[in-house]
Order: C-alpha cells, then sequence, then structure tokens
C-alpha cells in the first residue's frame, strides 16, 4: 500500500464532502444530525483555496483529507467558544482505510506544515469516536463543548507543534 499525501486540487471538493459524509456515516449517526451537518461536512473549491487542505491518496484513491482554518478573532456560534487560532477543521477517512495509519500520517504532515508556517497550536473539536485517536497523538484535553447538534457534546482538544 504506497500513501501519498499532497495538496488537494480545488475540483475534488465533491469527492472530500463523499469522504466527510461517508466517515460520518461509519457510526451511524441519525439522519437528522447530517441535516444539521450538511454545510459544516461539505466542501467547496472555494474552501480548498483559502484554507490549508491535503488529501491522502492510497494507490492513486483518494482515501482521506485534513483541513486546517485560520479563525482571526474569538466569536461564539450558539453556546460554544471559538478561540482565534488555527484549528484542525476536518480530518476524514473513508471507511475501509480506518486502521491503517493513514490518519496518523495526515496529522504528522498537518503537524509539519504547521512548524513550517510558525503555527504552535491546532485546537481541535473531536467527535466523541476519535477522542482517543487525539490521546494518542498526544493532544491535550481540554474539556467538552456543546456541539451543533442539540444535547450533544464534543471533546475540545490542543495540539501543541514543535516549531522548527
Amino acid at each position: 500500500m504506497k500513501i501519498t499525501i499532497r495538496p488537494a486540487r480545488d475540483n475534488e471538493n465533491d469527492a472530500l464532502t463523499n469522504i466527510s459524509f461517508t466517515s460520518k456515516n461509519y457510526w451511524n449517526y441519525p439522519q437528522e444530525y447530517f441535516d444539521v451537518w450538511r454545510r459544516e461536512l461539505t466542501i467547496t473549491s472555494d474552501y480548498i483555496n483559502t484554507n490549508i487542505v491535503f488529501v491522502a491518496e492510497v494507490d492513486e484513491i483518494v482515501a482521506g483529507y485534513f483541513s486546517i482554518a485560520e479563525v482571526k478573532e474569538d466569536f461564539f456560534t450558539g453556546q460554544v467558544m471559538i478561540k482565534k487560532g488555527f484549528w484542525l477543521e476536518h480530518l476524514f477517512i473513508l471507511p475501509e482505510f480506518i486502521g491503517q495509519g493513514i490518519g496518523t500520517d495526515l496529522m504528522f504532515k498537518a503537524k509539519n506544515i504547521c512548524a513550517q508556517m510558525k503555527i504552535d497550536r491546532l485546537y481541535i473539536f473531536s467527535d466523541p469516536n476519535a477522542k482517543g485517536f487525539y490521546d494518542k497523538l498526544g493532544a491535550k484535553y481540554i474539556g467538552e463543548s456543546p456541539s451543533s447538534i442539540e444535547g450533544r457534546m464534543v471533546s475540545l482538544f490542543e495540539l501543541e507543534v514543535n516549531l522548527i
């Protein structure tokens, strides 16, 4: 299995959107969650062009991706405070590739990019099913935060990046 990590192309937006929804669906969430997540999980060409987005290809199949977005000012969305800084906004892997180290490879690349850009930390809102993954990466658990789904919580992490 050959894994290549490269910048996303703006015409890959539909493939990345499909990965987002397919990956979330792996956890058998109710359909009404996807109605709320539709905007969050849809990747546009503009999104790819204005954020840091990289894909993992396995034997020329786009198997996963991550994105990092900069938040320029603190703000509230509903009950949630979003801090100024850089956020790992998306990290999704197609279910058939979960458990093969692709997520870890993508995070290694994300940390390298951050180090090169002098970004010393990433904030992460983690799906409850991914909490163990971020623990394994050494991200610092900050606490629980309300999600965009009423009555549902997500974990907030901070991942320190060793600057070059």
